[in-house]
């Protein structure tokens, strides 16, 4: 096979708006249905990813505060960028420009960022806490802007409790999103594991007599402090 000698006059190009269009925002307050639909679209490398970095969230989250609100600054400047940049025609540079200039400036307004941050996560608290009490749902932001400001001013208040706590919640969603995900995934794995091959397993799940009575003889070789009988614990 002859190999090509020139250099090609055009390079393919990536379409990022294409995936950009694919994120739109919600028409109605998000719901159950909503939430399974999002995981069941999710490939297995995403579910995998929010399943690392929520572990690590939850495990190393108040040591790394600090990139995981530069983190969401980013993407919520993207998103804002995208928003602003689809109106003038061009979403993916105004993605850019917008994730860079939130990662830029959450860095130095650290307590602001956060301040913002908890008052995002109050919001959807006070919206949900809303809907559980079948409050009238045509005035959620009202439980919104209750939550937010709740929530904004602990912040400030409790700067590391909170960053604790925000850190926390958002690694046990990506966790449970990314479950969520792989569990549409591989729906057949569950049986696997869960069915033990015939034959197999029965003796370790079947009852052993010796315990099964109501006492147990206590070891000849046992010192006297240390032996015991199970017909203590029946009580």
């Amino acid at each position: 096979m002859a190999l090509p000698t020139t250099f090609p006059t055009s390079m393919p190009k990536f379409n990022a708006g294409a995936i950009l269009d694919q994120i739109q925002m919600p028409h109605h307050w998000p719901e159950q249905g909503d939430l399974l639909s999002f995981c069941y679209k999710m490939g297995p490398g995403e579910a995998a990813i929010f399943v690392i970095f929520g572990v690590i969230l939850l495990l190393y989250g108040i040591n790394i505060f600090r990139f995981v609100v530069m983190l969401n600054a980013a993407l919520a400047g993207a998103a804002i960028g995208a928003f602003l940049g689809g109106k003038a025609g061009n979403a993916s540079v105004g993605a850019t420009v917008g994730g860079f200039t939130g990662a830029a400036l959450s860095w130095p307004l650290l307590k602001h960022a956060v301040a913002l941050m908890g008052g995002v996560i109050g919001a959807l608290i006070g919206a949900s806490m809303w809907r559980l009490f079948n409050l009238n749902p045509e005035f959620f932001w009202a439980g919104a802007i209750c939550g937010g400001v709740t929530f904004g001013f602990l912040s400030i208040l409790l700067f590391r409790g909170c960053v604790m706590i925000y850190t926390a919640l958002q690694g046990s969603s990506m966790v449970v999103v990314g479950a969520l995900a792989l569990i549409f995934k591989y729906q057949d794995l569950a049986p696997r594991l869960t069915q033990a091959p015939a034959g197999k397993g029965q003796d370790v799940l079947a009852p052993d007599p010796h315990f099964a009575r109501s006492g147990v003889d206590e070891p000849e070789h046992a010192a006297p402090g240390r032996r015991f009988s199970a017909a203590r614990f029946a009580d």
